[in-house]
């Protein structure tokens, strides 16, 4: 995978022509949501049986895509444990009325306004999500137990040399090439990942529910996530649209979720819910994302199983 990046970068310098930057700035920051997947294999150790060889490979996979691996690896594993509950998911979590009453409207408008979600990662790794505090980089966030700081501290200073890797190549060769070869690829990739990583819990036909206290349980948030068909996007990013399966079972390798799906499908009965089939492009995939974003704004404070409410002061705005 990282040969392949390399050898994309290889072309476009080559052929350093403007017809050709934005190919390769699309097959590239396609390439790197692959390889931040295969780092979330490395994350939930299913990459390797082999413990310390899953965060040799996460460390340089995600380093080189500027994502904090044990950073991320904790939060994600956070939410994989309380997906669908409102208080302690940690990913795309839906804000409570008063949270999201307490926004500006100047907030409200770039949160719920593609493609502004769509670039929101880096801004998440730094600063969680309203509500929530802590940071993916500093070992004494709250998202972290003391006896996760060392590794913690260890993935921001990998991330940190990839970093001075950047400024240092900006000072010894051209700063536009950089941005050319890294920077504008890794606004794609971070697109695809939020792009992605919404539909794997928003956007569905029916409303889903999300739940608190008694009523939440780790099969019923499972239940809820949504799975996708990319069409001929499946394979490069490792069929991660295959999802709802990997929720109920993480260890899982990417290599073995369509055929674990196919065999789960006849037990999960009516709580699975089939994905719509793709053409070549998943186009038909952003309806659902501009249709969600504009709809699903908050959650009522009270009640054990909710759903997305919609501001309609925000709605007649965006409307306007």
């Amino acid at each position: 995978m990282l040969l392949s990046s390399f050898a994309l970068a290889a072309a476009a310098l080559y052929l350093d022509s403007w017809i050709c930057w934005p190919l390769y700035w699309a097959a590239q920051g396609t390439m790197f949501w692959a390889i931040f997947v295969l780092g979330h294999d490395c994350g939930h150790g299913s990459f390797s049986n082999n413990h310390l060889l899953n965060n040799v490979v996460g460390h340089i996979l995600h380093s080189s895509i500027l994502v904090p691996y044990h950073g991320w690896r904790i939060s994600h594993r956070t939410h994989h444990q309380n997906h669908g509950n409102v208080e302690n998911d940690e990913s795309w979590v839906p804000l409570p009325e008063k949270i999201y009453k307490n926004l500006d409207l100047t907030t409200r408008i770039m949160r719920y306004t593609v493609p502004l979600p769509m670039l929101a990662y880096p801004i998440y790794l730094w600063r969680r999500s309203p509500g929530k505090e802590g940071s993916h980089f500093n070992p004494y966030s709250k998202l972290f137990a003391p006896s996760e700081r060392k590794a913690v501290l260890t993935s921001t200073i990998c991330w940190s040399i990839m970093v001075l890797l950047l400024i240092y190549s900006s000072l010894v060769f051209d700063p536009v090439q950089v941005l050319k070869i890294h920077g504008v690829p890794y606004l794609i990739f971070v697109m695809w990942l939020d792009f992605v990583t919404y539909l794997h819990h928003h956007g569905h036909e029916q409303k889903l529910p999300w739940y608190r206290g008694k009523e939440w349980s780790y099969l019923r948030g499972g239940l809820t996530t949504v799975d996708r068909d990319y069409g001929w996007i499946n394979g490069i990013h490792h069929d991660i649209g295959t999802h709802v399966i990997h929720h109920l079972f993480p260890q899982i390798p990417h290599y073995h979720l369509v055929e674990a799906t196919r065999a789960a499908k006849p037990v999960l009965g009516k709580y699975y819910r089939e994905p719509k089939k793709s053409g070549p492009f998943p186009f038909h995939l952003f309806s659902n994302l501009v249709r969600s974003i504009g709809e699903d704004h908050y959650v009522s404070d009270t009640g054990d199983v909710v759903f997305y409410q919609t501001d309609p002061r925000l709605r007649n705005i965006k409307s306007n």
